[in-house]
């Protein structure tokens, strides 16, 4: 038996992850959301790694703009609670893997950033989040893997494709950024991919270190959109590129958020499948929990 903790296991990544460990036969899943651990205290943290084999750090601070306020309060989430999570299991022999950014690049970069590509976050949330990632690879060295992710969507909570397909509902157009380029991730294909990573690190196939739990290829937020409306039967016409001086943000976003994959070999992996592929398997269930909550259920 493989004993699992997740923590942020209430977020949209968390609430996938932990039901995918629930039907993986041997696993054992201890599910800690916000609510039940808050990862900066330290206690609590200890309390909690101890007796688990697998700790999946998904729990931090998610509000981007929100950190250019308050960058120490992001940073304790984001740096202060993944290095109490390391310490701990550290102390508990258990293996960490810990949930990162591509905000810790630049994103001025022409090809697809490698593992080991040199890291200079634009904003303060990816400065919190690169001191998180160096945090648990100094207290394990051995044990700790950090998941590098980006421009996340799913079932279980707000994200661009579930805000594309309430405004295809309300207006006749919309316009979307055509400017910033990354890899739409559906946190159900990055569940699966966290859980296989676990699995290979307790059995000592996968070196620690940093991967990159993107989607294969790129798209501009305006081709994502399109692909939202496409696939949901809607004219993808609708959709007009726009750049993103015409939405200011407090926070600097990377314009180009391309990661490579080719640390997944050194686990015998491949990479995860392209954009596009997961954006089809993942709509049917984004699209019946907008149905749910339009009904109000």
């Amino acid at each position: 038996m493989t004993r699992w903790l997740v923590t942020g296991a209430g977020g949209m990544l968390g609430r996938d992850l932990t039901g995918v460990l629930a039907a993986r036969p041997g696993a054992s899943v201890t599910a800690a959301p916000r609510a039940a651990l808050d990862i900066t205290d330290a206690a609590a943290v200890e309390a909690a790694v101890a007796g688990h084999d697998v700790v999946v750090n998904t729990a931090g601070w998610t509000d981007v703009d929100g950190a250019e306020a308050d960058e120490a309060a992001a940073a304790r989430a984001n740096a202060g609670g993944p290095r109490l999570l390391a310490g701990a299991c550290a102390r508990h022999g258990a293996v960490l893997v810990h949930l990162s950014t591509d905000y810790v690049f630049p994103g001025d970069a022409g090809r697809p950033y490698p593992e080991d590509a040199r890291c200079a976050p634009l904003n303060a949330y990816g400065r919190g989040k690169l001191a998180g990632e160096r945090a648990v690879r100094e207290l394990l060295p051995e044990r700790g893997f950090v998941v590098r992710t980006a421009w996340l969507y799913g079932a279980h909570g707000r994200n661009f494709v579930a805000t594309m397909l309430a405004l295809a509902g309300r207006r006749e157009t919309v316009d979307v950024v055509d400017d910033q380029v990354g890899q739409p991730t559906w946190t159900g294909a990055l569940a699966g991919r966290l859980t296989e990573l676990g699995e290979a690190a307790l059995a000592r196939r996968a070196p620690a270190g940093v991967y990159h739990g993107t989607a294969s290829g790129q798209v501009s937020w305006y081709g994502l959109a399109r692909a939202v409306f496409e696939l949901s039967g809607l004219d993808p016409r609708r959709v007009r590129p726009t750049t993103s001086d015409r939405f200011p943000r407090p926070a600097p976003r990377p314009a180009y958020s391309v990661l490579g994959h080719a640390g997944w070999a050194r686990a015998g992996m491949e990479p995860m499948p392209d954009w596009r592929a997961q954006l089809a398997a993942g709509l049917p269930a984004i699209r019946r929990a907008a149905a749910r909550a339009a009904a109000g259920g």
